[in-house]
């Protein structure tokens, strides 16, 4: 497998330190307010990634962090009267509801930033021992960025630069405008733990180095988050971690691009964005899930809810496809017919390239292509009259459902029964619409029993009302059914 690597800015071939084993280390949030899409799309971007990694045979440890003390946690507690820890726990309670919704996998291990103050206690003190970092008088620690050679080496950064544009914030005591803080000194109102410095709490940038080192041997395969966590978050991770150990912190760093609309990048401080609950309002979690497939990781994703119909057109394609074989294959006899070979070769060249796909860098948006390229092949037997009714046309359909199946596990999408999937997705849109899905059903009722009672006339005046909601109705040899038109 292929993986870009931010560190040296090309794709190299990824096999894991650990024969075997893979170790991942992905940033969460910090749980002030509600996930919006941008975080939809980093969560479900590694979730494929460990999804492949594991269907390959590797054995992948797991972790995304939450922070769960930070200064917009205690802003937003402030605001509410209510504790930091209050604030936090809510939203890491709606992040894991909203990612459930959308088929995120849980990591293996979730740890937050208040259980590892001992830790960051431990990792503070050995780069004050090395001399990387000090202590000023009012009690905060910083790390001596000029101290430590490498800096930029992420980020492309060169250091002089940086510096020309730094600020020192007025009661910052910081021996240059560029070093950052590893422990904040206590200040009203804010939570605070004991440390051989004073009271205080942790920076932002040194929980992800202790909660990492904790849980895995480093350095981690892979490093993963959003495109903005790469300066100066990511740049600071390896800073603070690979001056106090002299080893690497991670060999792999991987970075999801931005969600934009107008090609602005999404974000809480711009305005523009939408949380996920306002999405799964309007659509099906696996509607936007498969929109995040649709694009390469790394490319920026240019967001509309237009763009989530064609998805939702696209995946009901898709689960047509299921529906239409699955009933095909209900069928008893068959005659002793073999499909054209160029079919069946057309289908293994779609079923490598998948794979290949996957392989390199990850690229979901081709391997979708080559799933339609199979479900178009099925279609094509399928509306075959001669084709359709031989041992080859079921042969060929169920071959076409294991792979949608094996498929399925990475993408974590056409998961679902394809009738399930036809009725939430008839009631998400007439939701979209307005429609009265209750009112829906009793006028099909009435309208039923009109056809039995052969009142013509009242079934057709009922037919007109759905049609006058936005209601379709069909009659077929199973009953009467609806859409909306």
């Amino acid at each position: 497998m292929q993986l870009y690597n931010t560190l040296r800015r090309k794709k190299e071939p990824f096999e894991p330190r650990v024969p075997g084993k893979v170790s991942m280390y992905v940033c969460g949030i910090t749980a002030y307010d509600l996930c919006h899409i941008g975080h939809a799309r980093s969560a479900v971007v590694f979730d494929i990634l460990v999804r492949y990694l594991r269907s390959t045979g590797l054995e992948v440890t797991f972790i995304r962090n939450f922070t769960d003390v930070d200064d917009k946690i205690i802003n937003r507690a402030n605001e509410r009267g209510v504790s930091s820890q209050e604030i936090a726990e809510k939203y890491i309670k709606t992040f894991h509801e909203d990612m459930d919704k959308l088929n995120v996998l849980r990591a293996d291990i979730e740890p937050k930033c208040t259980e590892h103050i001992p830790e960051m206690l431990t990792l503070t003190g050995e780069l004050i021992a090395k001399d990387r970092a000090y202590k000023t008088l009012s009690g905060d620690v910083y790390f001596r960025v000029r101290a430590f050679e490498p800096y930029g080496k992420l980020s492309g950064r060169d250091i002089d630069d940086l510096r020309a544009g730094a600020r020192i914030t007025p009661g910052e005591a910081k021996e240059d405008p560029l070093d950052f803080a590893l422990w904040k000194s206590a200040k009203p109102n804010e939570p605070f733990w004991e440390s051989p410095w004073g009271k205080g709490r942790p920076g932002w940038h040194l929980e992800c180095s202790a909660m990492a080192a904790k849980y895995v041997d480093l350095p981690l395969d892979i490093h993963g988050g959003g495109q903005d966590l790469i300066f100066p978050h990511h740049e600071n991770e390896i800073a603070q971690t690979e001056a106090a150990t002299d080893g690497e912190l991670a060999r792999f760093w991987v970075h999801n691009g931005f969600v934009q609309i107008n090609q602005e990048k999404m974000s809480k401080s711009l305005g523009n964005f939408f949380t996920i609950s306002d999405i799964l309002d309007k659509f099906m979690p696996e509607v936007l899930r498969f929109f995040l497939l649709g694009q390469h990781y790394r490319s920026p994703l240019d967001f509309s809810f237009e763009s989530l119909e064609e998805a939702e057109k696209g995946l009901r394609r898709i689960y047509a496809a299921m529906g239409q074989m699955r009933e095909a294959l209900q069928k008893d006899k068959w005659s002793k017919a073999a499909l054209p070979t160029e079919i069946i070769d057309e289908l293994s060249t779609a079923e490598k390239a998948w794979d290949e796909a996957m392989t390199d860098d990850l690229n979901t948006a081709a391997a979708l292509g080559h799933v339609f390229t199979a479900v178009r092949l099925a279609g094509r037997v399928m509306d075959d009259k001669a084709m359709r009714k031989s041992e080859g046309a079921r042969d060929f359909w169920q071959r076409v459902l294991d792979d949608l199946a094996r498929w399925s596990q990475v993408f974590g999408v056409f998961y679902s029964q394809p009738q399930e999937f036809v009725d939430e997705l008839r009631a998400c849109r007439a939701r979209r619409k307005g429609i009265d899905t209750a009112k829906v059903v009793a006028l099909l009722t009435q309208r039923q029993e009109a056809r039995a009672g052969k009142d013509f006339a009242r079934s057709d005046a009922i037919r007109d009302e759905l049609a006058a909601m936005g209601a379709e109705v069909k009659d077929t040899p199973q009953g009467q059914t609806w859409d909306v038109s």
